[in-house]
């Protein structure tokens, strides 16, 4: 009896096409990544696919522009986030978990800093990149908002904790007061503890 391999080899050669056209997305957002990781804010598409080991036509097949690839970049730097606010808190009462939002909050702003900045660089000109920074704003505010009492303390004080636990603050300890994030992370935490009562 005869069989027929040829519908099993068309399977086989689609699955390896596809395999490698996701190996070659994945480098190429990996490459922006360590581009913009190593310092580079504003990396062409041609530093991109010299980092990746592509053509600049497997860029623009993969990604019909730059702002794509920078969509991409931004949906793996929320996933890092995510996994930092995903984890339990240890503090017992609001006051301790605010307080460790500092903390929590400084380890992630130094993982996604290069790329905040590079976004920063862009979002005048990106409405995808101005939706994210929306968004990352909303969901920091609401992360503090759930953990503060409604009745805890008054509004000027919650939109003065939300200020000293933005990335901005952040940003202006760690870049322009050139301040260590250990150093940045004891100012925040003693501002927030002023505020809060502790």
């Amino acid at each position: 009896m005869d069989v027929d391999l040829e519908p099993q080899i068309r399977a086989e050669e689609t699955d390896g096409r596809r395999r490698r056209s996701q190996d070659s997305r994945a480098r190429i957002v990996g490459a922006l990544l360590k581009l913009t990781r190593a310092g580079e804010l504003s990396p062409s598409a041609e530093q991109v696919a010299a980092r990746a080991g592509v053509g600049l036509r497997t860029v623009f097949r993969h990604f019909s522009d730059m702002e794509s690839l920078y969509r991409e970049m931004t949906d793996v730097i929320e996933s890092e986030l995510r996994a930092v606010a995903g984890r339990p808190f240890v503090g017992g009462t609001w006051r301790e978990r605010v307080i460790e939002l500092a903390a929590r909050r400084g380890e992630a702003f130094e993982v996604i800093g290069p790329f905040r900045r590079a976004a920063d660089l862009r979002r005048h000109a990106s409405l995808v990149l101005q939706d994210d920074h929306a968004r990352l704003t909303a969901t920091l505010r609401g992360i503090l908002f759930r953990e503060v009492p409604g009745d805890a303390i008054d509004g000027p004080a919650l939109e003065a904790l939300d200020l000293l636990l933005s990335y901005e603050a952040w940003s202006r300890l760690r870049r322009d007061q050139q301040l260590a994030p250990e150093d940045a992370r004891k100012v925040l935490e003693r501002a927030v503890r002023a505020l809060v009562g502790d």
